[in-house]
């Protein structure tokens, strides 16, 4: 790993960003608690932990939302990527804006693993802490050795997800699982899901495939990792879809023959 990616900027950077993606989450936690308790009579009807889980999804939605538009902005809009516009080969490329999102999104990890650790399982059982500490691994490795920002950025975007899944939540412990946008969030869900997580993780496999090269030159931890990481979050992401769907199709079923019971 080259140790000069670790310059007078990045001494600064990423512990700056680490620690305001800390103090962002902590500050949305807050303000969704109060906000909540002034604006939803159901809030105040939730248990304590069912609160914290409220509160925490807050802080997810926001950094889910940051990280989905940066990563978009960064791999599809800028030029930073564009293999033409650059001399460095892609896996070489970064900037400040993609050190500081990983910081950020490290300070999120962070924050959102230590409340699961504290309220075991109940805000997410092991296979949310595989998935945490399987991204902040990935997502370290990237700002320390300055290597594959573009991929990383890539799984990043998947956050885009979490939104529809956040919802989902709020709507079925408010009891509105028989509303209208219960259903069309699911449906959203599902093709986020479809496109983000499996579509994306194709095409950015079949990418990684044909600049091998370029990947295979990445020091021994980091090409393994690379390898290694995003296939395991991209099996997750099957189990999950195929949970999704299945919840999908449940919920459809359950629609359409309440439909037809109105109607008999």
């Amino acid at each position: 790993m080259d140790g000069n990616y670790f310059g007078p900027r990045e001494q600064i950077l990423w512990p700056a960003s680490v620690l305001a993606g800390i103090v962002m989450c902590g500050a949305v936690y807050e303000m969704t608690r109060k906000v909540s308790s002034r604006c939803f009579k159901c809030y105040n009807m939730l248990n304590n932990t069912q609160k914290v889980e409220w509160n925490n999804r807050g802080f997810s939605t926001l950094h889910a939302l940051v990280a989905a538009a940066m990563s978009f902005y960064l791999v599809m809009i800028s030029d930073l990527f564009n293999e033409d516009a650059h001399n460095s080969i892609i896996i070489d490329r970064k900037s400040w804006l993609s050190d500081s999102m990983f910081g950020v999104s490290i300070g999120y990890f962070l924050t959102d693993l230590t409340m699961i650790l504290l309220y075991f399982p109940s805000l997410g059982g092991k296979e949310y802490l595989l998935h945490h500490g399987l991204s902040m691994y990935a997502i370290g490795l990237a700002l320390l050795s300055g290597k594959a920002h573009m991929y990383i950025l890539m799984v990043l975007f998947t956050e885009v997800t979490t939104p529809f899944v956040n919802l989902r939540w709020y709507l079925d412990v408010a009891g509105q699982k028989t509303c209208n946008l219960y259903l069309y969030n699911g449906v959203a869900l599902f093709a986020g899901w479809l496109i983000a997580r499996i579509i994306l993780f194709i095409y950015m496999f079949t990418h990684m495939y044909f600049h091998f090269d370029q990947a295979r030159s990445i020091f021994t931890l980091g090409f393994y990792s690379l390898v290694a990481v995003p296939s395991a979050v991209a099996v997750m992401n099957v189990f999950w879809f195929w949970k999704i769907l299945k919840g999908m199709v449940k919920t459809l079923s359950r629609r359409k023959r309440s439909e037809n019971g109105k109607t008999d």
